[in-house]
């Protein structure tokens, strides 16, 4: 029996001749443009920053219009950037399907093969929101991490208390509130008497002042004491990194009203006064209304910080996707169905890395807690039913 060959391309039609494309590694890229404007198609270049103008330079006298590029990490940044700048059109491919198009040479390369595929429209770009949105979401993967770093202190302060056997954290419900950390500077500062301590208690506290006296009555060893100073100070250090955050983050969403700015006084009453913790410090319901001209916060399950998160995600509209359907698809929401034979074998979800999907997973966690018509329901579902007796 005679195998078949996997055609190649030779019947395919060329879309989009000023097609080039680039392996991106950590030291080195390989970029690749249309072997008929230059005589040596491939070329090597560095990842300073000269070197990616360079390659930028080269890319315009061959009269390159797009540039698709492979990576992992991180290394893509500086480079999409500095193409960006220089006008060309730009996508990040993912290598899976890159991977899934058949017909590939042994003897081409990593960036020939994937300009190949891109001169064919073969390839598909990830999605990356605009400028704005991209800086706007870059202050805030900043500001998760800072609020990871002052976490990991709130540990440290804890840890110290306990080794002082100060339980603060059977009497607060958090002792970064207002009476934990009255009581915690206070200690810092000297005061070792349970009794004046217990009194700095704040008033909604539901702890008496009794109770939480004889919680304070500690072992006030000095090295203990040394631990939570240095653990408060280094909380008090990312506190103020993540308010400079906010000032960013500010800035950045007063540039992305530029061209919209939709009348304020149309924003809807919120439906909690209680403010979330960690919501950064500024009206943030205000500031996305403006841009979006819809109070995001007015769904269960979402509220002004996670809002935010989702805007810095997926941009300010889903123009990217043409309908519910394909944005479920990135989400890796939908269900990934395996049929042979006409019988489904599986219908788990892809696994995904997306922090938009951790954020709706988070709202719709929420929503099933919440004592609404809609977390009823997602409540009833989860719901396992009862064996019958037998």
């Amino acid at each position: 029996m005679t195998r078949t060959k996997s055609g190649g391309m030779d019947g395919m039609a060329m879309v989009n001749p000023g097609a080039a494309a680039i392996d991106i590694g950590s030291t080195m890229h390989m970029a690749a443009i249309n072997p008929n404007a230059d005589d040596n198609p491939v070329r090597a270049f560095g990842t300073f920053t000269g070197d990616l103008h360079d390659m930028a330079r080269w890319f315009k006298e061959s009269g390159v219009t797009s540039v698709a590029m492979e990576s992992t990490g991180v290394y893509w940044i500086p480079a999409y950037e500095v193409l960006e700048q220089h006008g060309f059109h730009v996508i990040l491919v993912n290598a899976r399907y890159a991977k899934n198009v058949p017909g590939r040479k042994t003897d081409v390369s990593d960036a020939g093969w994937l300009q190949q595929l891109h001169s064919y429209g073969l390839l598909r770009g990830s999605f990356r929101p605009e400028a704005r949105v991209a800086t706007l979401r870059a202050y805030l993967r900043q500001r998760e991490r800072l609020i990871e770093y002052g976490a990991s202190h709130i540990q440290h302060m804890q840890k110290a208390l306990m080794e002082m056997n100060v339980q603060l954290h059977h009497v607060v419900s958090d002792i970064t509130g207002v009476t934990g950390m009255r009581i915690i500077r206070a200690i810092v500062e000297g005061e070792r008497d349970p009794g004046t301590l217990a009194e700095m208690r704040d008033v909604r506290c539901h702890a008496t002042v009794e109770k939480i006296c004889a919680a304070l009555s500690g072992n006030w060893r000095d090295e203990h004491v040394f631990a939570l100073c240095q653990s408060l100070a280094l909380y008090d250090f990312y506190q103020t990194k993540i308010l400079e955050c906010d000032r960013k983050l500010e800035v950045a969403l007063k540039a992305l009203e530029m061209g919209t700015g939709h009348d304020i006084r149309q924003l809807p009453k919120a439906r909690s006064k209680t403010k979330p913790v960690n919501t950064p410090d500024f009206e943030v319901r205000s500031a996305l209304y403006r841009i979006l001209g819809v109070d995001l916060t007015q769904i269960h399950g979402i509220g002004p910080s996670l809002a935010l998160k989702l805007v810095g995600e997926c941009g300010t509209d889903l123009a990217a996707w043409p309908s519910s359907k394909h944005f479920t698809s990135w989400l890796c929401l939908a269900p990934g169905n395996k049929i042979s034979g006409g019988k489904l074998l599986s219908s788990k979800t892809r696994r995904s890395s997306s922090r938009a999907t951790a954020l709706l997973r988070l709202a719709a966690t929420t929503i099933g807690r919440s004592d609404t018509a809609l977390g009823r329901s997602i409540a009833d579902c989860q719901r396992v039913p009862e064996r019958p007796r037998q």
